[in-house]
């Protein structure tokens, strides 16, 4: 079961872990946990004390900024 998880593009999932989303968008994870950490962030999910990034926020947020 957890190898069908693994096998999941990254472009299909609907949250994306840290790690994932600076693979995916090429911005460091450094850099995505501070912008995640930010008041009202409109692309992370909280699971527990879990931060996850949702996908389709997060491409939207980008595609609209000039300047991260």
């Amino acid at each position: 079961m957890e190898d069908q998880i693994d096998r999941i593009p990254i472009y299909l999932k609907m949250t994306l872990t840290i790690r994932e989303a600076a693979e995916y968008s090429n911005i460091g994870i450094n850099k995505i946990d501070s912008m995640l950490r930010t008041p009202n962030c409109p692309f992370v999910l909280f699971v527990g004390t879990k931060k996850l990034v949702k996908r389709k926020e997060f491409e939207e947020y980008i595609s609209q900024k000039l300047i991260i």
